[in-house]
């Protein structure tokens, strides 16, 4: 585990060592602040509209502020999680230190993993940033920790769920542009594969909701951490490293 830690401690020095970590974090928690305005402000009138008694009959502020913050801040991944893995190995191939990284001392498997934590570690130091606006309401109101703590689960999976699938995509360019851009198109077809049951039957509907990966997301922002929902993300973060691995071994076998 030394090697892959090590990988991914160089993988986390080198986001931060150009400007792509420091604006990727500056504008996720920028649009997130957005988000939390005005998901506050909603509640803060319906609790008004509640105490004239034209409102609800009652607010909860987890349900209906935490809840669709966190849905809306999972938008955000679709845009920033390509700029997260499009460089992992489409700038190794670029800069001719591909076949160096293949060469050395290390496996496969510890070149994918220490890669994939080195993202996973930006992506999680953009989701602490985010702890500073719900530290505000712990501090003006009363909410319950314990969903906040599955939401925040929830949008780890999956953040790590794309990351997977960027890394994979971009062991098969040379181009971080192209390396973004199919990145971004498999996300947002992961995203809106549900639709298309809308036009099938209830089985079709059925299949494809279990197979969009926002739709498991949903408990968590209730704050549910179902069995099926871990077992589902871990199972996609698995599927995607290893489709990299056969990547990476096939650039191997072609070097």
């Amino acid at each position: 585990m030394g090697n892959v830690f090590a990988i991914a401690q160089k993988e986390l020095k080198g986001y931060f060592q150009s400007p792509i970590a420091w604006v990727i974090v500056g504008v996720y928690a920028l649009l997130f602040g957005y988000f939390f305005i005005a998901m506050l402000n909603y509640f803060v009138r319906l609790s008004m509209q509640m105490g004239m008694g034209m409102g609800p009959t009652s607010t909860n502020i987890n349900q209906q502020l935490v809840r669709p913050l966190f849905m809306n801040a999972s938008v955000l991944i679709l845009f920033v999680g390509p700029i997260i893995t499009m460089r992992t190995y489409a700038e190794e191939k670029r800069s001719g230190t591909m076949e160096l990284l293949l060469t050395s001392p290390v496996t496969d498997v510890q070149i994918i993993l220490g890669k994939f934590l080195g993202a996973l570690a930006l992506y999680a130091a953009m989701l602490a940033v985010t702890l500073v606006y719900l530290g505000i309401l712990f501090i003006y109101g009363n909410p319950e920790w314990k969903p906040i703590v599955a939401g925040y689960v929830g949008l780890l999976l999956l953040g790590a769920c794309f990351i997977s699938v960027g890394l994979l995509i971009s062991s098969l360019t040379k181009s971080q542009m192209v390396a973004a851009m199919a990145t971004f198109g498999v996300f947002l077809l992961l995203w809106v594969i549900d639709w298309i049951g809308d036009f099938g039957g209830p089985t079709t509907q059925t299949i494809l909701s279990s197979l969009s990966i926002v739709q498991h997301l949903d408990d968590f922002s209730k704050g549910v951490i179902d069995t099926k929902h871990l077992v589902y993300y871990l199972s996609f973060i698995t599927f995607g490293l290893f489709l990299t691995a056969k990547s990476v071994d096939s650039e191997r076998w072609r070097g």
